[in-house]
């Protein structure tokens, strides 16, 4: 279930990480790239998605 759920758990946390970046930048934090946010998202998609 986990492997059929991971992409749209990746693509998820890809979102949910690049829209938090934007929100940590009113206080003075770099924003992520798309890129590297859909790189952490694939990292963090694998355990997020077999907690769900």
């Amino acid at each position: 279930m986990t492997l059929v759920l991971y992409p749209f758990g990746a693509g998820a946390a890809a979102v949910n990480i690049f829209f938090a970046s934007l929100i940590t930048s009113w206080i003075g934090w770099p924003v992520l790239s798309p890129v590297n946010s859909i790189y952490v998202g694939l990292v963090l998609g694998a355990p997020l998605t077999y907690w769900f």
